[in-house]
């Protein structure tokens, strides 16, 4: 099977959808092929791209629904987080202007980027619904929530 990007006149991902392989005469997958094939199926109106899933998918990664195609570089990339966010070439991740300061270990709070100010701000990490017998604590060696669960050991102490 071979999977195709449905997109849009801005090349944003609408949709993605599997199709029996299409194959030239030699028994190469062929995406000119794929794409007759999905014009054929759903109309010659919409742009479709080859995206490829497993360990190597080629223009650098699978595609996502939301997502974007870009022609320039021939890749995927997930959706802008933030209109002043940056594409990274290399990596082809969405960046910050500014770079997101070292993690908070001391206290439950983390960074959470702002787009008005287009700067990040301390905000609370919020506390994970507890289940069960047990309490939330903020362990700052590794600047997260831990779940400790009571046992009768705790509990007669």
């Amino acid at each position: 099977m071979a999977s195709f990007a449905q997109l849009d006149e801005n090349n944003k991902v609408l949709n993605i959808i599997k199709i029996d392989d299409s194959l030239d005469g030699e028994g190469n997958e062929s995406e000119a092929l794929g794409i007759v094939k999905c014009q054929t199926i759903f109309g010659s109106g919409a742009t479709w791209k080859q995206t490829w899933f497993g360990e190597n998918p080629q223009r650098f990664r699978v595609a996502e629904v939301g997502g974007y195609y870009n022609e320039t570089h021939d890749v995927f990339t997930p959706p802008k987080p933030y209109p002043s966010w940056v594409l990274n070439t290399t990596t082809y991740q969405w960046e910050a202007p500014v770079a997101e300061p070292e993690r908070i270990l001391s206290e439950a709070k983390v960074w959470s980027w702002d787009e008005s100010s287009t700067s990040w701000i301390k905000v609370d990490a919020p506390q994970p619904a507890g289940s069960g017998d047990g309490t939330w604590t903020w362990d700052t060696t590794i600047g997260a929530w831990v779940w400790t669960e009571e046992t009768e050991e705790t509990e007669s102490e």
